[in-house]
């Protein structure tokens, strides 16, 4: 059976139901398709679980924290209500109904099944065959990366879907990667009293930020007893008698679970890329500045490697939309001041450049930093103060090019930097401004102040 349609969108995560919503909404026909969760990885396995698994592990430690400051504490951590907020408040119990009816409310019609493209603005699914109009959006994502460990196939690993889904706790945990996923996931089950160790094959934890970010990371794990080993090759993995274990160099550690958080790998090899000329192997999918990624078609989020972020399929879901509604002034896509946040505690906040790409760049690199901790706010804060700014300017045009900062709300403290490098705004402009005291922001200033000695 042949439909037709005005737009077709494969993949519904965050920037699949915008893009679809905001077609909808603007009168196209629009069906949309996904053959799991409406929403994506970020509400049912990814952000709004972990990061409440991650505000209660954070109460937990500020709890401990008391001691010498406030009082004393006795702080006995539950699991129960964690497990029973995020069944309850984030996913309904690993449920779309809700997705959907939000969906097909705004106009888009809904299927759920296996999407493929069949030709050039053609999608198949569910025995039906639906014809593009104007063209298909792919929003296909991620899914958990596998690293290709003897024996790994043959445990029953997790991934970060099965740790958000915990109505309990085992008693120790093996983290197989220390980037984002795995850095927070193994200190949100130190504080709940479980014994992490953390493997990353790289030369340090967080190894995509700045060196001084993830000194200041693995410092604070060693602190809260997190075992954190790099530069390991992991020569095999073994399950038996309800224990794994992980054989790292001739040395092998145990554990009751193993959690795999070894980076992501795109959705593209079965969604019938080769029918439109475009390679089903590739890592990525390359899109000009209105997200096209070839004559009626466009790809937003994960997929485009520009960033595996909600926030970042947003932004490409608005930039599609409009190109596709052949908008008058559409918006072009703008990369340059891309912000990330990883939620340990400190929280560590990135955007653009790090000091080593500019360089790479061949920028006129300067750089200012400073320690957070040592700072008014810092030292008023006292427990869990740890930190660090570090500003990277492009010397020649006397602009920011990237900016970290990390700290008790490091998130938030990478607002005003992400303005001053995609706002270009001029570093003197910068250092003459008024910081407002005392607050871990006003360490920017310190920073500047570096940077321009």
């Amino acid at each position: 059976m042949s439909n037709e349609v005005d737009v077709v969108v494969l993949g519904l995560g965050p920037g699949g139901e915008a893009v679809a919503t905001e077609l909808a909404g603007a009168g196209l026909e629009v069906v949309a398709i996904d053959k799991h969760l409406v929403g994506g990885e970020c509400p049912y396995y990814g952000c709004v679980p972990t990061k409440m698994m991650i505000r209660a592990a954070d109460l937990v430690q500020e709890g401990r924290r008391i001691s010498g400051m406030a009082g004393s504490s006795t702080v006995t951590p539950d699991w129960t209500p964690v497990a029973q907020r995020i069944a309850n408040e984030a996913t309904d119990h690993w449920d779309d109904t809700v997705a959907v009816e939000r969906l097909e409310g705004a106009g888009v019609r809904f299927v759920r099944g296996s999407g493929r493209l069949a030709a050039p603005r053609q999608v198949e699914v569910a025995g039906e065959t639906y014809t593009a109009r104007r063209g298909v959006v792919l929003n296909t994502g991620t899914e958990p990366g596998v690293p290709p460990i003897p024996g790994l196939d043959e445990t029953p690993f997790w991934t970060n879907r099965d740790a958000v889904q915990l109505e309990q706790l085992p008693g120790s945990v093996i983290v197989i990667g220390g980037g984002a996923i795995g850095a927070e996931l193994a200190q949100t089950f130190t504080r709940f009293g479980v014994r992490v160790t953390v493997l990353e094959v790289a030369d340090r934890i967080l190894a995509p930020e700045e060196p001084e970010a993830s000194a200041v990371v693995t410092a604070v794990f060693g602190e809260e007893g997190i075992q954190v080993l790099t530069g390991v090759t992991i020569e095999s993995v073994e399950y038996a008698d309800g224990q794994f274990s992980v054989d790292v160099g001739g040395q092998v550690l145990t554990a009751d679970k193993l959690l795999v958080a070894a980076g992501r790998r795109p959705n593209l090899g079965d969604i019938g890329l080769e029918t439109l000329g475009l390679d089903p192997d590739a890592r990525s999918l390359e899109t000009d500045d209105h997200m096209r990624a070839g004559e009626g078609v466009w790809a937003i989020g994960d997929i485009t490697g520009k960033g595996a972020f909600t926030h970042m399929s947003m932004y490409q879901a608005s930039i599609a939309a409009k190109a596709i509604l052949d908008a008058d002034g559409a918006p072009t896509a703008d990369y340059r001041a891309v912000p990330r946040v990883t939620f340990t505690d400190p929280e560590v906040g990135s955007v653009g450049m790090t000091e080593k790409q500019a360089r790479d760049a061949g920028l006129d690199v300067r750089v200012g930093c400073t320690d957070l901790a040592s700072s008014s706010r810092g030292w008023i804060h006292k427990a869990g103060n740890a930190g660090v700014i570090k500003l990277v300017e492009d010397a020649g045009e006397g602009v920011l090019v990237g900016a970290t900062a990390v700290g008790p709300t490091g998130g938030e403290m990478l607002a005003a930097l992400t303005v001053a490098v995609h706002a270009r705004v001029p570093t003197s402009t910068l250092i003459s401004m008024i910081y407002a005291y005392p607050t871990f922001h006003r360490a920017i200033e310190d920073a500047l102040k570096d940077l321009a000695s």
